[in-house]
Order: C-alpha cells, then structure tokens, then sequence
C-alpha cells in the first residue's frame, strides 16, 4: 500500500509526486508510456516557448545553452529531477480504474491492484488527438504527431489546422523539400500563432511556395490522393501522407473510470474545487492541463506546476484532521 498515487508522470505529475514526498507521503507514479511521454512525442529539436525557469519542478534548476531550452534538454532535466528525489515510477503500465472511497482506494492497473489512500491524476491531454472522424482517416500515411521533415521530402503533404504546431510544421516540411497544402476550418492561419512564426507562413502562402485553402474541410481520405470542400466546391488533390494536427483532448474514458466528473459547458471542465484541486469524488485530484477540459490552452506546465504544492497542503491537512 502506498499513501498517494499520482497517474501520469509528465512535468506536473512529477512535480506532484516530489512535493508530496517531501510531505511524508509514500508515492507511485504510474504512467503508461515513458518519463514525460508527452515530451518524448515532440517534434526533434523543438524549442519551447518558455524559458527553463519557468519549466523548473521542485526548486530544481534547468540549466541550458539557449534562452529557450530545446525538447532534447527538458527530457533530460526531468529525468535527473526523478532520480535526484528518487521517485518510485511504474512506467509503461496503463490505469484501467478506480475502486473504493477515500482512504481506501484500489488503483487497477493492467497488470496488477495498487492499495493507496489518495489519488492524483496529471494526464495531460497531448495522447489524445481529436480525430477527423472521414474515410480513410485510419490509413497509415495519416498521423496527428509532428517529429521531423526529412521524411517528407520530395512528397505531397496535407497539413490540416493551422494553429502553431501545424504552421511551424509546414514551415519546416516546406523548407525541407515537402509540397505543401495547408487545409484549414477557418477563414485564416491562427492568430494566436507565435509572432515569429505567422509573418513567415504568411508570406510563404503569399508567394504561392505553400499553398493553403482556408473555410475548408477534409471529406476523404485515400491512399494517394485528398478530398477536401472549401467555399468554392470539392477539391481533390494528390497527396502522399496527412498531417493532421487538429488538437488533442483529455482522455474522458480514463477520467470516467476514476471516478472523475466534468461540468456540461463546451469545455468538458472537470468538477474540482479551485483551491484545493480536489474532485467530487473525495481524495481524488487533478492537476496540470487536464484541468482545463478542452480548453488546453488554459494550463501550461508553467501555471501547472504549481498545483503540487496545493494538492499536498491538502492532503497533508486530511493527514493531521485524521
């Protein structure tokens, strides 16, 4: 048995886990893919938005070469803070559900029942991608994951969306030999995209070097082609793979079965008090992105982070009411 365990070991899970350790608690981190599985899906080379002080976990410095660390340098910061606060990690092992009541809870996994007093869940929203729902959206050449260009060269990509992972997705499959078409729901490139980044894929569409259809949406998809209707009627054009980088989502199925409820707005919010982060279901937390339903622009890791502290003040109160 232990006292608390924290689903999902990304930044803020692990900023959980440590800051409830310092309070006393006995943790598992359980996490069905790697350290930081998020991370691990980033483009290669991706340079965050943050600076690192902004990324640190526990009062852990994150050292860089650069003013804004890359992908590379945050996994392995994470990793070092882990071992340095010698966290007990069950990687690779997916939650199924949750059984019990507050003080009593049994965490089940695919491969075994975890005995614990509270839970934490910190899952992000980044594993699951909000789907075309169109024919031929299952095929291989369609991935909701950006990781590099190079294997695009030479070929006809469909970029769908055009928010910042989607822009600077074209940009650099463009620069690296890619025939790019961007196909995108609404009447222009985001303008929430990244100052530095929004002139340039403008200008490219301008000058005609990627080419982007706008109000448009995809019907099919097909081993060599896309089909897609924008304002002017049905376009199909040829095309080698799909990048179909739309967002992501919580994982609601995963909430469900923890017990977790959300309100009935648009954004799917999971219910939790705002000071304590504690759900409707006693002893049960969230914490980081998933706290924003399908709002995932409302938490970062950096304003993430520090529900940790909040979570185990919490659950450090119960431990002395008791």
């Amino acid at each position: 048995m232990v006292d608390v365990v924290v689903v999902g070991a990304g930044p803020v899970g692990l900023a959980c886990a440590l800051e409830l350790q310092r309070a006393g608690q006995k943790v598992l981190v359980i996490e069905k893919g790697a350290l930081v599985n998020s991370l691990v899906g980033y483009p290669t080379n991706m340079e965050f938005f943050s600076t690192p002080e902004l990324l640190e976990i526990g009062t852990h410095p994150f050292a860089t070469r650069n003013y804004k660390p890359r992908r590379e340098e945050a996994l392995d910061y994470y990793r070092r803070v882990a071992e340095n606060e010698n966290l007990d990690l069950a990687l690779f092992e997916r939650v199924n559900g949750l059984s019990g009541e507050a003080g009593a809870y049994v965490v089940h996994t695919e491969h075994r029942y975890v005995a614990c007093r509270f839970v934490v869940v910190s899952t992000g929203f980044f594993d699951t991608p909000n789907g075309l729902n169109v024919p031929g959206s299952d095929l291989p050449k369609v991935s909701h994951y950006y990781k590099e260009p190079y294997m695009h060269a030479k070929r006809d990509l469909a970029v769908i969306g055009a928010k910042n992972s989607a822009a600077k997705a074209a940009l650099e499959c463009h620069r690296n030999g890619a025939r790019v078409t961007m196909i995108v729901r609404g009447p222009e490139v985001g303008p929430t995209v990244k100052y530095w980044i929004r002139p340039d894929l403008l200008n490219r569409i301008k000058e005609g070097s990627i080419t982007a259809w706008f109000n448009a949406s995809v019907d099919r998809i097909d081993e060599r082609s896309i089909t897609f209707t924008d304002p002017d009627g049905t376009r199909t054009i040829a095309n080698d793979a799909v990048l179909a980088l739309t967002g992501y989502r919580p994982d609601y199925g995963l909430l469900r079965s923890m017990g977790v409820e959300w309100d009935s707005d648009q954004a799917r919010t999971p219910l939790y008090d705002p000071e304590t982060f504690e759900t409707t279901r006693k002893g049960v937390y969230v914490a980081g992105t998933v706290c924003g339903g399908l709002h995932t622009s409302r938490w970062f890791i950096e304003n993430g982070r520090f529900h940790a502290q909040r979570i185990a003040a919490h659950v450090g109160s119960l431990n002395q009411a008791q």
